[in-house]
């Protein structure tokens, strides 16, 4: 095998999971079929999909793997289990949702984690996934995080430490391999690296009480990969991003935690990379800093032709190379792939469903709270505040935060953060807040003073109810705040289960 053409198993690229190229919901990033036929008949090891329904990625799966050269890695976000990305799939709770529930019964906590790995792991697997990029093992002890929050596992060592495992542990034992992120630790930040490059200030002290003992425990249970994360510690490196930093992937993961497992790299798309390193750059530092997968380099060539320009210039040994493959082999031969068709993948997802419901809805029901007595009827504004009106998967027509208050009289007016609700019609309010950290947000939740609207509705003695989805600390806030009796409810899934 040439050179190259091993250099191009590294490489994980992204792809949309619908089949079609005019499909594709985001081309910048994601290749063309024909790029990534031409990628994947140059050897390049793996692809992270995004898109479509659970059918959709049934057959995309199929067809990548078809179109390669070897057994490949094929993985997605899906720390909400499968059907967080691809409809028809289960899609569970938040991993944060466990957290409450874990100091208060922690046997019950971490069963409930496992199964969720187990399910996570049944479903990637039947329908062509064999690696999960999760879980998360970051501390969201920074309740202002607007990148990790809810994705998080806890927001104490303690929590993150023993959620995290036990989901990583469900995932593993069915065949699907999990992977640790973000490496040295992303939860104590207030930006996001998908648009800049955040700073952890602290010292190494602290950074081993509190960021790194999730990733200890995850290696100690045998994860299969861990992810870097593109932030700056100058405690640790005070030139280099952690995703480029030897200091961090070569010196604290390999030699001082002895993890021996796959390193990926989060994607190199990301403004904290791209924005300061070239593609090729980006690619040929990672991989010296002691990184054995480059994923979603910013050109594909790029990344190649620099990997290939080190070893040739003797940059690197030959052996280093050799290690990064070993690696990527042994992760594979620990995958259970699903060599059936797409028509059998989803007869055994709709099986394995009429299980998974129950542990949603377990789940949903370790982590709702409420108070006060029922919604009065209607007369007023069911006004839902979302992220972004024209793509809200929680919120389809039928979404029932939208048609079981309607039923009752209450009309709705959903707003997204370009139109704040200072101006309402003097009505009754039943307020619904879909509100979490998510990527590409850059903290803008944390701009709207909900604190402040809620105190104008409950002078006027407008606030008729208040449902919060999602971020636990919103709803601390305004729980605070509430009369007694006023209907009020949490919690942290945004899905239509949740809301019902």
């Amino acid at each position: 095998m040439s050179l190259r053409r091993q250099l191009a198993q590294l490489l994980v690229l992204r792809a949309s999971g619908y089949a079609l190229d005019q499909q594709r919901r985001y081309p910048r990033w994601e290749l063309s079929n024909d790029e990534l036929q031409r990628g994947l008949a140059e050897g390049v090891g793996g692809v992270i999909l995004l898109g479509g329904s659970a059918a959709d990625l049934a057959l995309r799966c199929r067809q990548l793997q078809d179109w390669a050269q070897g057994p490949l890695l094929l993985c997605a976000d899906v720390e909400e289990g499968v059907g967080q990305r691809f409809d028809g799939a289960s899609w569970l709770p938040p991993p944060l949702s466990l957290a409450r529930l874990w100091e208060r019964n922690p046997n019950q906590a971490e069963a409930l984690a496992t199964a969720y790995g187990r399910c996570t792991a049944l479903e990637a697997r039947a329908l062509g996934l064999n690696w999960v990029l999760g879980p998360v093992c970051d501390v969201n002890n920074n309740p202002a995080n607007p990148v990790i929050n809810v994705r998080a596992w806890g927001d104490t060592p303690e929590a993150a430490s023993a959620l995290s495992c036990c989901f990583l542990q469900g995932l593993q034992r069915e065949g699907v391999l999990g992977c640790a992120k973000h490496f040295p630790g992303h939860g104590d930040t207030a930006s996001d690296s998908h648009l800049e490059l955040p700073l952890i200030p602290h010292e190494l002290e602290r950074l081993q009480q509190v960021e790194l003992p999730p990733f200890e425990a995850a290696i100690a249970a045998g994860a299969a990969s861990v992810m870097t994360a593109h932030l700056l510690m100058p405690a640790i490196d005070a030139e280099r991003p952690a995703t480029l930093s030897k200091a961090v992937l070569t010196d604290l993961l390999r030699q001082q935690l002895g993890f021996n497992g796959l390193v990926v790299t989060d994607a190199l798309v990301m403004e904290a990379i791209a924005d300061r390193y070239g593609p090729g750059e980006a690619a040929a530092l990672a991989f010296e800093a002691g990184a054995d997968l480059i994923l979603m380099p910013a050109d594909a060539t790029a990344a190649l032709d620099a990997l290939e320009a080190g070893f040739k210039s003797g940059r690197w040994p030959i052996e280093r190379l050799e290690a990064s493959l070993r690696r990527r082999e042994q992760a594979l031969q620990l995958s259970q792939a699903n060599p059936g068709t797409a028509t059998h993948a989803i007869e055994q997802l709709a099986a394995l469903q009429r299980h998974h419901r129950d542990l949603q809805q377990q789940l949903l029901t370790a982590s709702f709270e409420h108070q006060g007595g029922t919604l009065a009827r209607g007369g007023g504004v069911n006004l839902i505040r979302v992220d972004n009106s024209l793509q809200c998967p929680a919120l389809p027509l039928n979404a029932p935060a939208l048609i079981r208050p309607q039923a009752a009289g209450w009309r709705p007016w959903r707003i997204d953060d370009q139109s704040p609700p200072w101006n309402l019609p003097e009505e009754k309010v039943l307020l619904q807040l879909f509100v979490r950290g998510n990527p590409f947000r850059a903290g803008k939740n944390s701009r709207e003073n909900w604190p402040e609207l809620v105190q104008q509705l409950i002078h006027q003695q407008r606030l008729a109810g208040l449902v919060v989805y999602g971020s636990p600390y919103l709803w601390q806030e305004l729980q605070a705040l509430l009369p007694a009796d006023l209907p009020a409810a949490y919690s942290p899934g945004q899905m239509p289960a949740a809301q019902a």
